[in-house]
């Protein structure tokens, strides 16, 4: 029986993956692997499932070798030609950069292209995922340093003695927080124009003949490199790390101190960027132009940067890689938790502040008709001077509409509900996902944290009871997990211990087992004010309704005491 949910499971993925390069929801390209329900795809490569192992190294071999030829003989003839005009040596040619004025060629327009997307959940989720790298490098700026964080003090912001974070902010409601963020730096967004081509057309497309990538298409970055855009040029100093979308850098303006000037102080620093270096492959490719098409979109909708998601700035193309350019921001908020929250959670305020925040991004997601569809701390950045949270990581995002249904959006730990049961998808799938972050902030604990997607609904009527007959009916992977008899028996699915195997437990009446507002209360400190705990308590019991129907939408969320009553 196990093994035919395996199958079955195999089974929907797979059309899914060779589908989604044509589905607006541009899902992910690398498996989750979850017990019991999924096994990972032998290759990135759409066409590799076809080709045995042999047969794809001896076309990769053929494919390195031809553009060895073809860049052998492009250095010949610069060579040549060098040598006649200038008498520079041979050595003196292979080495030489060709850093003039490049041809600019517009990339394919911003259509709104089907693609596959990323996915940053691990093969194995860590055990507290607070540590985890593999999620928190997939980010688009995830902990780039926007001129480094202030340690001195910043500690007290989340200190249960802290004095009210909401600032004047005159569009932020009575009583709630302000809305912070606008972009550092003084830098305007690129909201127009086709990105372009930066590398001369006579050694484009050869990246993995001359190292510029990796056998799966990564850039290879070189610390000090600068990468040429139509507007300025970046200088690479660090990575924050890569994911299975794309390699994300650190860069400041290239020749930055020489800009200054004599009037310039000697302690000013550089505007600092995170640069999304998208994979070469085609299909990441098109993913691209969806983020982009998003993030535009976004940006014409929030030319000011007030509502709390990130800013891009400008996008270009480099050595065949699509380069977006974002502002830089300091750490996110897994890291927020692990460094002042000591892995307990942060105090109440604070948590009350980046709520109100994030609902404001999500306001804005709404009205342009976006679910985000990857909501976690890992995707939420902060400030150097943590008061401004922003959403960020939108290569999960689609539009709303008819789009393809399939258990596995979102990271496993912030999975709504309709999401494992095959309900179509809207706007609160993100507020689940959203009450889970907060959640997290305030208890420094995963609220779901099931390694399958059977473990999760578990969890998920332990805190909320059975699931509402209708929504039952309705889901198309319902079958996965409940029976077909009157009572749509559930069936926990474990490893038996001993034997190691597969095991199902039938429960006729899911029972509530957790009560939300002692949990809060355990890690709540001595001075919490507990009206605005049991309010906390409130506010989440309204973003963990297990109907997305019932459960808390954005514009009610803010108008809730938690959010508008500063006491």
């Amino acid at each position: 029986m196990v093994g035919t949910e395996q199958q079955r499971g195999r089974g929907i993925f797979v059309g899914y993956h060779r589908s989604r390069s044509r589905s607006p929801s541009r899902r992910r390209e690398e498996v989750e692997r979850e017990a019991g329900e999924l096994t990972p795809s032998a290759s990135e490569d759409d066409d590799a499932e076809f080709l045995g192992e042999e047969e794809r190294q001896r076309r990769e071999e053929e494919l390195i070798q031809r553009r060895r030829r073809e860049r052998k003989a492009i250095l010949e003839k610069h060579r040549k030609a060098e040598g006649e005009s200038a008498g520079r040596t041979a050595t003196d040619a292979t080495t030489t950069r060709l850093e003039e004025p490049p041809e600019r060629v517009p990339l394919a327009g911003d259509a709104a292209a089907a693609a596959v997307n990323n996915d940053d959940v691990p093969s194995s989720e860590p055990e507290h995922p607070v540590t985890d790298n593999s999620e928190r490098n997939l980010s688009s700026a995830a902990a780039c340093t926007g001129g480094g964080g202030d340690d001195n003090g910043d500690d007290d912001m989340f200190a249960s003695g802290d004095d009210d974070m909401f600032g004047d902010d005159e569009d932020a409601p009575e009583g709630g927080p302000a809305e912070a963020g606008g972009a550092k730096g003084g830098v305007e967004a690129k909201l127009a124009g086709p990105a372009t081509n930066a590398e001369p057309e006579a050694i484009r497309g050869k990246g993995l003949a001359d190292d510029w990538d990796d056998e799966e298409g990564y850039y290879n970055f070189r610390v000090g490199e600068v990468l040429h855009s139509p507007t300025r040029k970046y200088e690479v100093y660090s990575n924050c790390g890569q994911g299975v979308f794309s390699t994300v850098l650190r860069a400041r303006d290239h020749g930055w101190q020489a800009q200054q000037g004599s009037e310039g102080a000697s302690d000013a620093k550089p505007v600092e960027y995170a640069v999304k270096v998208v994979r070469a492959n085609e299909v990441m490719h098109k993913a691209a132009e969806q983020e982009i098409n998003i993030l535009r979109k976004l940006g014409g909708a929030d030319p000011e940067g007030k509502r709390h998601c990130i800013r891009l700035l400008e996008t270009f193309e480099y050595r065949n890689h699509v380069c977006m350019v974002f502002e830089a921001m300091d750490m996110n908020l897994r890291e927020v938790v692990k460094k002042f929250g000591r892995e307990v959670g942060i105090n109440l305020k604070a948590v009350r502040t980046y709520a109100y925040q994030l609902l404001v991004a999500l306001k804005l997601l709404r009205t342009c008709g976006i679910f985000h569809a990857d909501i976690k701390p890992d995707n939420i950045l902060v400030n150097s001077s943590h008061s401004s949270v922003k959403l960020c990581d939108l290569g999960s995002a689609m539009y709303a509409g008819n789009n393809e249904l399939t258990p596995y959006l979102v990271s496993r730990f912030y999975r709504s509900p309709e999401v494992v049961l095959g309900l179509p998808y809207s706007y609160a799938m993100d507020m689940w996902s959203l009450g889970c972050v907060v959640y997290e902030l305030f208890t420094g604990k995963i609220a779901f944290p099931g390694n399958s997607n059977n473990q999760m609904l578990k969890l998920m009527m332990d805190l909320k009871g059975g699931f509402p007959k209708k929504m039952l009916r309705r889901g198309i992977f319902v079958e996965r997990h409940f029976g077909s008899d009157v009572n749509m028996t559930f069936f926990l699915v474990e490893t038996d211990p001993v034997t190691k195997q597969p095991m199902r437990t039938a429960i006729n009446h899911p029972k509530v087992t957790r009560d939300l507002y002692k949990e809060l209360e355990k890690k709540a400190v001595k001075t919490t004010d507990r009206k605005k705990l049991h309010q906390f308590a409130d506010f989440l019991g309204q973003m963990f309704m297990l109907d997305p129907d019932r459960r808390i939408t954005v514009n009610n969320a803010l108008v809730h005491p938690f959010i508008k009553d500063s006491t």
